[in-house]
């Protein structure tokens, strides 16, 4: 049987509630690689089905790469607790070979490739809403990465509405990483690891931005244990206008 601990669904039906991820007649994709982020995030939506006083649908959804992944033990757990799933296979590793040799950023082109998948799955079969499995240090890496490299303040929200429509939700984004392993963990499920990034297959550079702002925020975290905490609250408590904006200084040089 499988255990979920009462801190991870207690977050996840306080996000729930507050910001109305998962309502009455929805039904949810759930993007699902087999890692411990996604596996946690398919078993707390299957309990949440099971106890909560809505009624909601939702369905497993495996985009593989095209790279000869072995899956099928992904479906055969689905089926041992009852939760519908899909494997969709791709070509999406064959087509990101040009993409990898002009030294573009293939990660994001992978997320991109697998997404639209997922989208166009979703929109085929009548699904409202995609469920992802990231959680608070995704959104924090997020964040920093952002900031540091790209010149921009943005992270990662609960949810929001994509361009066709769909609306994007993120279950676990006040969960922990650690949480999510220790579910893993506990419960002795077989995860996907780092084994199965296709970037792993070419013979480039590996992405140093993410490793780099994670090893920074753990940092941060053994001096100030309390860094992420403050930092969540931050992202609820913006300031718009102590920061640079250009209208600002356009309506002031009219005054």
């Amino acid at each position: 049987m499988i255990e979920i601990s009462k801190k991870i669904s207690s977050l996840v039906g306080k996000t729930n509630a507050e910001y109305g991820l998962i309502k009455e007649g929805d039904r949810v994709l759930i993007g699902f690689s087999g890692g411990k982020d996604s596996l946690t995030l398919l078993h707390t939506l299957n309990r949440l089905k099971k106890v909560a006083r809505f009624n909601f649908d939702f369905k497993a959804v495996t985009v593989t790469y095209g790279m000869g992944e072995q899956v099928q033990f992904l479906s055969d757990h689905c089926k041992e607790h009852g939760i519908e799933h899909e494997i969709i296979d791709t070509q999406i590793f064959e087509l990101a070979g040009e993409k990898i040799r002009k030294n573009s950023s293939f990660c994001s082109f992978f997320s991109r490739m697998r997404r639209g998948y997922l989208y166009t799955a979703a929109q085929e079969q009548g699904y409202n809403k995609i469920a992802l499995g990231h959680h608070l240090d995704d959104a924090m890496e997020s964040f920093f990465m952002n900031f540091f490299y790209n010149g921009t303040m943005r992270s990662m929200p609960p949810i929001y509405e994509a361009e066709n429509g769909l609306e994007v939700i993120r279950p676990l984004i006040f969960c922990r990483e650690r949480q999510l392993r220790a579910f893993a963990d506990k419960n002795e499920i077989n995860v996907i690891g780092d084994e199965a990034c296709p970037g792993l297959r070419f013979d480039v550079k590996m992405p140093h931005a993410r490793a780099t702002t994670k090893e920074l925020l753990a940092k941060l975290e053994e001096e100030n244990p309390q860094i992420f905490v403050s930092m969540k609250a931050a992202f609820s408590n913006m300031q718009p206008s102590t920061f640079f904006k250009s209208e600002d200084l356009n309506r002031k040089k009219e005054d």
